[in-house]
C-alpha cells in the first residue's frame, strides 16, 4: 500500500492495483502549486463532505479520469446534475465490497454542504480494508466516541486524522483518537492550509508522542509507505 500526499486533505492510496483518490482539492490550495493536477490518474474517488476545501477539484478530476467517485447520497446526486454518472452512493455505517477492498463509511462529527450552501449530506470518514491491513480516512471531525467503535470493529494500522484545529480536531484531541482506534501510526491533514489552521508542527507530533502514537507529517507531494 502506498500513500501520494497532495496537500491539505488530498491523498491518492494506492492498494489492491487500484488508485484511490480521498476528497481533491489541490488547485485551490496555494501551498500545493508544485502538484500538477493534470497528472493525477484515479480510479475511485473518495468525498468525506461536501466542503469547497474537499470537493474544490472533484468535478474537474472526476470527468478527466473517469473514476467511480464513492460519496453520500446527496453528493453522488449533486453530481449526476453535474453530468458525472459513474458514482456509488454510501451513507454512515454502509459496507460495499469493490474490486480493490471493502470501504465502510464512517460517522464524522462535522457539517457539510456545497459551496452554494445546498446540503450535502452527512460528513463522514471511510475504512479501507485491503491487502490485509485497515486505514481509516476520518475526514474532517472532532473527537467523537464512535471512534472507539471503529477501533473495535476494525485492526486500524494508520489513521490519517486531522490536527488544524478550529474546523476539527487539534492534535492532542487527535492522539486521544488513535488511542481510541487502538492505532500507533497517524499522518496529519487539514492543518497549516490557511490561516485557521496553521499550527505549530513540533508540538503536535510532540501530543501525539506523549500519547505513545507517532504522527507523521508529509510534504506535499511526498509518497509514505503503508
Amino acid at each position: 500500500m502506498e500513500i501520494n500526499y497532495y496537500g491539505h486533505s488530498c491523498f491518492l492510496i494506492k492498494v489492491g492495483g487500484k488508485k484511490l483518490l480521498f476528497d481533491p482539492f489541490i488547485r485551490g490550495n496555494e501551498l500545493a502549486k508544485e502538484i500538477n493536477i493534470d497528472s493525477i490518474e484515479a480510479d475511485y474517488i473518495l468525498v468525506s463532505h461536501g466542503h469547497e476545501d474537499h470537493t474544490g477539484d472533484l468535478v474537474y478530476l472526476a470527468k478527466k479520469t473517469d473514476a467511480t467517485v464513492i460519496a453520500s447520497f446527496e453528493i453522488t446526486s449533486w453530481l449526476q446534475k453535474q453530468g458525472i454518472n459513474k458514482v456509488h452512493p454510501m451513507n454512515v455505517g454502509g459496507n460495499k465490497n469493490f474490486e480493490f477492498g471493502k470501504v465502510s463509511m464512517t460517522y464524522a462529527a462535522h457539517s457539510s454542504s456545497f459551496a452554494d450552501g445546498t446540503y450535502a449530506g452527512v460528513a463522514s470518514g471511510f475504512v479501507i480494508t485491503a491487502e490485509g491491513k485497515s486505514v481509516y480516512y476520518s475526514g474532517d471531525t472532532g473527537l467523537t466516541q464512535e471512534m472507539k467503535l471503529i477501533g473495535e470493529m476494525h485492526a486500524i494500522s494508520l489513521a490519517l486524522l486531522p490536527i488544524g484545529d478550529n474546523f476539527t480536531m487539534d492534535a492532542k484531541d487527535a492522539a486521544t483518537a488513535a488511542n481510541f482506534l487502538n492505532c500507533k501510526d497517524v499522518i496529519g491533514l487539514h492543518y497549516d492550509t490557511f490561516g485557521f489552521i496553521v499550527i505549530n508542527n513540533q508540538e503536535a507530533i510532540n501530543s501525539f508522542a506523549n500519547k505513545g502514537v507517532k504522527l507523521t507529517l508529509l510534504k506535499i507531494g511526498e509518497t509514505f509507505a503503508a
